[in-house]
Order: structure tokens, then C-alpha cells, then sequence
């Protein structure tokens, strides 16, 4: 969902209350809550919350609902962040990289970056010989990339798992 300029964005968080802010931020710690259990934490009965919860979601507040799973005990011993630079800045390039990225299951985040690099991907490899396996035959056949630079993650230092939700001012 595009906005015409930041107005139209606090609007949307203008239409929020206090009860909906928490609800969200509840909601990002543990989606699996229930009904019942969310109602009690926002001290409302069960059917005013079910409807709250499910008009954040038919306006797009709430995206999706997902387990965090473990990525060491699934095999993927190394996160790489892969900086990389496009060879032309041409339309044809970046959605052919667009593209080809959102197939890569490998991949789990990418964004379209300013300063030295076009984007940032997240990587999750096996191990150090899997990922070089994956810059030659993956990464690196995409016609349009032209350049990679890797930064791998030594330790995770703080994830919360969802975005900053400030209070209603």
C-alpha cells in the first residue's frame, strides 16, 4: 500500500486508539494468543477484542501471523547480510533482480537500499562452504548483479521480531 506523503500515514495511526496500539504490540510478542487471553490482557471482553483484531487485520495493520523458528536447529549455521550492487540502475535490471531474488528460498529479507550498495538480502547457509556454493551458483548467475559484499553474523544482538509501535500522541 503506497501513501501520497506522510500525512496520509499519520492518519492511518490517528485512527488507532490506545487499545488497538496494544493489541498490536501484544499480538507481536505472541500471535498465538487466543481470544480470551488477549481480551484479558487488554481487560475488554472476547467479542469487542475478536473485532478489533480482525479489522487491524482487514486494514493491513496486521500483516500475517508466523512461528519464529530456529535457524541453527534447522541447519543454517551461518546469516550473512550481502550488500549488493546492480551493473545499471536501469528499469530492466532491478526488475529482473527483483524478480529473480523473490524466488530464492535461501533469502528470507531483501530490501532496495540507498548509499553504496542497491540492496541488502538476509542469507542463511548450512555452513561457509554452502554459502560459497551459493554466491557461485545462485547469487552470482543473476544476470544483472554486479557486485556482492558479505558481512556474516558473528551474534544476534537483539531481534524483536516486529516493528516499533509508539504510544498515541
Amino acid at each position: 500500500m503506497l501513501y501520497n506523503n506522510l500525512k496520509d500515514i499519520r492518519m492511518l495511526v490517528d485512527q488507532l486508539d490506545d487499545i488497538d496500539l496494544k493489541i498490536l504490540r501484544i499480538l507481536q510478542k505472541d500471535s498465538n494468543l487466543t481470544v480470551k487471553e488477549l481480551a484479558a490482557k487488554i481487560h475488554l471482553s472476547p467479542s469487542p477484542t475478536f473485532e478489533r483484531q480482525k479489522r487491524l487485520e482487514r486494514e493491513g495493520y496486521i500483516k500475517r501471523y508466523t512461528a519464529v523458528v530456529d535457524s541453527e536447529k534447522v541447519g543454517n549455521q551461518i546469516c550473512v547480510l550481502c550488500n549488493i550492487r546492480l551493473k545499471q540502475h536501469t528499469k530492466e535490471y532491478i526488475e529482473g533482480f527483483v524478480q529473480a531474488i523473490e524466488k530464492i528460498d535461501a533469502i528470507t529479507e531483501c530490501y532496495d537500499t540507498s548509499g553504496d550498495y542497491d540492496f541488502l538480502a538476509k542469507v542463511y547457509a548450512k555452513d561457509m562452504h554452502s554459502y560459497h556454493l551459493f554466491l557461485l551458483n545462485t547469487l552470482g548467475k543473476i544476470h544483472s548483479v554486479g557486485n556482492i559484499h558479505s558481512t556474516f553474523i558473528m551474534s544476534q544482538v537483539k531481534d524483536v521480531g516486529g516493528v516499533f509501535i509508539g504510544d498515541k500522541k
